[in-house]
């Protein structure tokens, strides 16, 4: 899966071990699902997930490692690769953006990026089918980045992945059908009941949109006017979440827990030491649903965390306060 900030890898199997500790759970809603790392971690073990994020890329990661079925897709999405992998390079749009004007990738992967994404985008295909081929052509151009994990900028010198040449594969689909949708967070809440809901919301400035905005338009390939030395889409600017902003989290946590009031027996949630919302609130908040427990594990920042700060220009001017975080999973009996 795509590299990602505030990604659960490390914890997914306390949570695993949480769910499957939890009486009579089969349904389970993973709200905020990200590269959905969780849902598919659950669904691998058995249960019903429903996977929901705002964002088109995330959106895509869901449907391909929740709600499609890998033994229904799996011949055709295979063909597909192998055809994909034969086509001729072709600079364009993405070219121009991402490896010219700035650097994410080297200009000889962004040309293959380009022509098999136009591919793509010019196949009748079966829905599920091409949003796996989106993930496999996603997850091959994150391998061969030039980033510290995120897209707020990128290496002066180009990371020695990045000479590589991109190489799809299968992604790790799981057998059985899911469902997922792309909604915001109290649409989805209100959308159905389920016996658990998992939630990992955004929880301080860092916007996922403003972090991966290339994922969003590989994802998109609306060929959106960009700004800046990242060649952020100008919606970056515009479509901003209650979560990232400390005056209005409270207020948007708070309706997304209403929301979700007598639609659920269980109630997980992860949170960081970083976030806006304290402990202390959370549990607040929380204790209104039901009996809250809390378990809590140490965790590594992102690397781009760990390396310093530095201004514009390439030159270090600040150290790092601190290279770990701690990591809070609460858990709420209805």
């Amino acid at each position: 899966m795509i590299k990602y900030l505030g990604s659960k890898r490390v914890l997914v199997p306390v949570i695993r071990e949480v769910v499957d500790g939890l009486e009579g759970v089969e349904t389970v809603l993973d709200l905020f699902s990200g590269t959905s790392r969780v849902g598919h971690a659950l669904k691998q073990s058995g249960y019903r997930v429903h996977a929901n994020d705002h964002l088109a890329f995330a959106h895509v990661l869901a449907r391909c490692y929740v709600a499609v079925d890998r033994a229904r897709i799996l011949p055709e999405v295979e063909a597909r690769l192998s055809e994909l992998a034969t086509v001729s390079p072709r600079r364009g749009w993405f070219t121009e953006t991402f490896c010219e004007q700035s650097r994410f990738f080297h200009p000889e992967n962004g040309a293959r990026i380009d022509a098999m994404r136009d591919t793509l985008a010019s196949w009748d295909l079966d829905p599920d089918v091409r949003d796996v081929l989106l993930v496999s052509l996603m997850e091959a151009a994150d391998r061969v980045d030039s980033t510290v994990g995120v897209q707020m900028a990128y290496l002066k010198a180009w990371a020695p992945r990045a000479l590589k040449p991109l190489a799809l594969r299968v992604p790790a689909m799981v057998d059985g059908p899911g469902h997922a949708t792309c909604l915001e967070a109290v649409e989805a809440a209100t959308s159905g009941t389920w016996d658990l809901a998992y939630l990992d919301p955004p929880y301080n400035q860092h916007s996922y949109l403003g972090n991966y905005h290339v994922w969003e338009s590989l994802v998109r390939w609306d060929r959106p006017e960009v700004y800046g030395k990242a060649c952020k889409r100008l919606d970056v600017r515009t479509r901003k979440s209650r979560f990232n902003s400390k005056p209005g989290i409270q207020e948007a946590f708070e309706r997304v827990l209403e929301a979700l009031t007598g639609r659920i027996r269980y109630l997980v949630v992860s949170f960081s030491n970083e976030g806006f919302l304290s402990r202390e609130q959370l549990v607040e908040s929380l204790e209104r649903l039901g009996t809250v427990e809390i378990l809590d594990r140490a965790h590594r920042r992102y690397v781009g965390a760990r390396i310093g700060i530095y201004n514009p220009g390439g030159k270090k001017v600040g150290k790092v306060g601190h290279t770990t975080n701690k990591e809070f999973l609460f858990v709420v009996t209805a």
